[in-house]
């Protein structure tokens, strides 16, 4: 019989499939092709782009111009405009804005065939100091309340350029979703006063069934109720409530876990399309104790349809016990 499971954090209901589970071998496997002509992302191709907002580059090397390992450049088509006022204001029932925000790339390499389970461990770490640059300047916006850090890879993930590169979107209010899960865990803590999240790492560690990796400063597992199949989370193992408090040695085995996790998805899922997002604390607000911050990884294996838009429950079709022991191999 099929488990219903309940999320500590938000009262998400899932249903496992423990019968007839399905396996790496089972999902059908999207292409993950892109049309062709020049890409913008690429070395030599700087002109192409707007001008770069932040960039880790060699010495004596000039803006915009070849030199460069990683670059933060605005979205050339952004989702929000950084110029402005926010305007709130109501129109009749409704409630509106104007859409102001930020709307970032960060171009994780001048190649444009290696993703981050391809880099070297420097070049990731690289990368993931530019996500902490980028968003400690944009904290100091008072317009914006959260920071929404992300990447597609794939065309079925939402990635319309090949290139790697991962987003980044400042916005003026908290997302609903990023709002639950606060709101989740500040109930807990008000309840228990504990953190949710080191609960749920200290029972991951005394089950043992759902760890992927163990290290000094990351815990890498299938969260107990994942939506879908082969979720996977990294929750730093000290209690941090936002992505940018980590110190130097965290940022190094950051790097390592997560390119040590994506080559293991791509080794058991046969490189599949995968969205992965920071889910950190939002900014310019009261502080709150209770929540932790960490990343969740997606791969694309299956697709929302009608019985998890109308209920919001996920069905997932590899109980997350055994999609680790696949991913531990």
């Amino acid at each position: 019989m099929a488990e219903l499971r309940k999320d500590p954090i938000v009262g998400r209901w899932v249903i496992i499939d423990t019968d007839h589970p399905s396996g790496p071998q089972d999902f059908e496997k999207e292409e993950l092709a892109f049309r062709g002509g020049d890409c913008p992302f690429c070395y030599g191709n700087e002109a192409l782009t707007p001008p770069e907002i932040e960039v880790i580059r060699d010495p004596n090397t000039p803006a915009n111009k070849p030199g460069w390992q990683v670059r933060a450049i605005a979205n050339k088509f952004p989702a929000l405009q950084i110029e402005g006022d926010i305007e709130r204001r109501g129109l009749g029932l409704y409630d509106m804005s104007n859409g102001t925000g930020a709307h970032e790339i960060i171009i994780q390499t001048p190649y444009h065939h290696k993703e981050l389970s391809d880099l070297e461990d420097y070049e990731v770490e690289n990368v993931i100091r530019m996500y902490c640059r980028r968003m400690s300047d944009l904290y100091k916006d008072t317009r914006f309340k959260y920071i929404l850090l992300f990447k597609n890879h794939g065309p079925s993930a939402g990635a319309s350029l090949e290139h790697p590169h991962t987003q980044l979107i400042a916005l003026p209010m908290i997302p609903k979703n990023v709002q639950e899960e606060l709101d989740g865990a500040f109930a807990y803590f008000a309840y228990r006063e504990r953190c949710v999240f080191c609960d749920i790492n200290r029972q991951e560690l005394q089950e043992k069934e759902r760890i992927i990796f163990d290290g000094k400063y990351f815990l890498v597992f299938c969260p107990y109720v994942s939506r879908l199949p082969f979720e996977i989370w990294i929750v730093p193992k000290k209690h941090q409530d936002a992505f940018c408090q980590m110190n130097n040695e965290q940022i190094q085995e950051l790097a390592r876990t997560l390119k040590s996790t994506l080559q293991r998805i791509n080794e058991v899922l046969n490189h599949p399309a995968y969205n992965f997002i920071v889910h950190t604390s939002p900014i310019n607000v009261e502080h709150k104790e209770g929540y932790h911050w960490h990343i969740e990884i997606i791969p694309k294996l299956t697709r929302v349809a009608g019985f998890e838009w109308g209920t919001g429950f996920y069905i997932v079709p590899t109980p997350p016990e055994l999609a680790a022991k696949h991913l531990k191999q």
